[in-house]
């Protein structure tokens, strides 16, 4: 697959494919004339000797420090330098190559300022798969991700670090040398165009989206296995009773849920026994209330991230007028804001999972499952321990939900006085979803189990398809195992795409 970069920009699609999937990325000519339009703009102010910030002055605090025109070449290298002042682990591959393509994808709006040779050196670095070496502390997503965007453009002055294939840290001249490629030389205005803006939260925060769309559709998969497994009712999730609370997220998931749970011996078994399902637990009842709110903060998210995916966040830009303006649309605020309302909404659906596990574990609720789902429960402590990593984890998503986004700590001697904090937003966003991952990995675990001991009442096609993806590496309902190996490779089914696209064929497309 090839990306072609436009001055209208990139898709979220377009950005998935290049930080997952390592698709080509080419500039188009409409793009290059772009930024060739803007750079000559730059270029008259040069010569005209006007005060421009960033062009002819220092940056943040030093905005009113005059450059002299024979040191502004100087001045972006500085910047680069200096502002590559990260710490940490790196950060993973994919995130770096998504905020690499946003940076091109900005810079070839044309309001930059820069030559096209800038963003054709990002390309080339996408192209060649050299991965800069970006430490996960840095940004405060004041002026966008100044820090991470450093660590980027090092890069291209063949400077800095890349991230080897093998994890490990080497030199960017040598990685440059290796490729064939030449490290550039910065003009006026360069540097700063480098680094000024969200890509790094916003690169985060589509994956994020994609990552939070599939496992919202997979916690209706092992919600419906939890209720098939504890006999409950498949009455809560008729459609009727949601269109009267018309939430469109609630309405698909209660839409999935339902269908999951038809033909079933399991769910026949006790349809007409009002003993059984007079009203479930709100864990079981309650499901698409939970994951359809979850989906419709996911949908908020994408329409944010839609309206950022065609926004200018340098500063200054260049108006195509010949205008020269310093803006704050580099904040990161619309970012940081909806990636902690979306980590909210994540640690719960794995909150209300975790409920369910607990249920189908508990004796005394379980409709007459054994307790923690061992046959020879005493000897056995089935799944017991499976239940606290859960719980642990749920844990640790209700303390990473809280919201980075209403902090801030003023920099740059008070010039950059309210900052967003929407990388370290984004950030533990995608740890929350990778919580989100082991938490329904025991659901499913918990549930396939629960089904097998309702044997011989067989389950639903989606119930036979989640034995038939999990019974390889788990067995059957009997004497101990080593469940960390288990529950990692649940985990990858999780993940995966196969079970979901089983479950598919089986019953229809989820929603």
């Amino acid at each position: 697959m090839t990306v072609i970069v436009q001055p209208t920009g990139v898709s979220a699609a377009d950005v998935l494919a290049v930080a997952r999937g390592d698709a080509h990325v080419e500039l188009s000519p409409a793009a290059v004339e772009a930024m060739a339009a803007s750079r000559a703009i730059v270029d008259d102010i040069e010569t005209s000797g006007r005060p421009v910030y960033g062009v002819s002055t220092g940056f943040g605090a030093l905005a009113n420090t005059s450059i002299a025109p024979q040191r502004r070449a100087e001045l972006q290298h500085a910047l680069i330098r200096s502002h590559a002042a990260g710490i940490g682990a790196p950060m993973p591959r994919e995130v770096v190559r998504a905020m690499m393509l946003l940076r091109v994808r900005s810079l070839a709006m044309g309001r930059s300022g820069v030559r096209p040779v800038l963003a054709q050196g990002l390309v080339d670095l996408l192209n060649h798969e050299i991965t800069p070496w970006v430490p996960e502390h840095g940004s405060l997503g004041a002026s966008g991700d100044l820090a991470p965007l450093a660590h980027c453009a090092m890069v291209l002055l063949g400077e800095g670090w890349v991230l080897g294939k093998d994890g490990a840290r080497m030199s960017a001249a040598e990685a440059l040398h290796s490729a064939g490629l030449r490290p550039l030389e910065l003009a006026a205005k360069e540097g700063l165009a480098l680094i000024n803006g969200t890509d790094g939260m916003l690169g985060m925060l589509l994956l994020a989206i994609s990552d939070a769309a599939h496992l919202f559709a997979m916690a209706d998969v092992t919600a419906a296995l939890a209720i098939e497994a504890m006999l409950g009712s498949e009455r809560p999730f008729l459609p009727e009773l949601h269109s009267i609370r018309p939430h469109p997220g609630q309405a698909a998931s209660a839409a999935n849920i339902h269908r999951l749970l038809q033909n079933s011996a399991i769910m026949d078994s006790h349809r007409d026994d009002l003993a059984h399902a007079v009203q479930d637990a709100y864990s079981m009842r309650c499901a698409p209330q939970v994951a359809g709110a979850a989906r419709d903060t996911l949908g908020f998210v994408e329409l944010v991230c839609s309206r950022e995916l065609v926004s200018v966040v340098d500063n200054p830009v260049v108006l195509t007028d010949g205008r020269v303006e310093s803006t704050g649309n580099f904040h990161g605020a619309p970012l940081g804001f909806v990636a902690d309302y979306l980590a909210i909404a994540a640690a719960e659906v794995g909150a209300i999972a975790e409920r369910r596990v607990d249920r189908l574990l508990d004796v005394t609720r379980s409709r007459d499952l054994p307790p923690f789902l061992s046959p020879d429960a005493g000897v056995n402590s089935g799944l017991m321990i499976a239940q606290y990593t859960a719980a642990g984890i749920v844990a640790e998503n209700r303390r990473l939900a809280s919201p980075a986004s209403v902090d801030s700590l003023p920099t740059s001697g008070m010039q950059e006085d309210h900052v967003s904090m929407g990388w370290a937003a984004a950030k533990k966003l995608r740890t929350v979803l990778d919580n989100l991952t082991s938490l329904l990995a025991v659901e499913l675990l918990s549930a396939v189990r629960g089904v097998q001991l309702r044997s011989p009442l067989t389950p639903s096609p989606a119930g036979r398809a989640a034995v038939a993806a999990v019974e390889p590496f788990a067995g059957t309902p009997g004497p101990d195992l080593f469940l960390a190996p288990v529950l990692e490779q649940a985990r990858a089914v999780i993940a995966g795409p196969a079970l979901r696209a089983d479950i598919e064929a089986a019953v229809g497309p989820l929603g």
